[in-house]
């Protein structure tokens, strides 16, 4: 809204100040996905919500059920 061209100054100024409302916490790009059982932000896997290291441990331990791990 407020990057289109054809958009008024007032409704840059609604937009801006909607904007301006909102937590700074609200923004997508700053949102961090992280492991669920101690906070681990990198090497997340999305698909079980932990990260790797933890997954590992899981794996390992057989509190995974379905979850083995590869060999060839």
């Amino acid at each position: 809204m407020i990057a289109r061209p054809s958009a008024t100054e007032e409704e840059r100024a609604a937009a801006a100040a909607e904007l301006r409302r909102q937590p700074r916490d609200a923004s997508a790009t700053r949102v961090r996905n992280r492991d669920s059982v101690d906070g681990r932000p990198r090497g997340h896997l999305r698909k079980f919500g932990m990260s790797r290291v933890r997954l590992r441990e899981l794996a390992h331990d057989g509190a995974l059920p379905g979850v083995r791990k590869s060999s060839w």
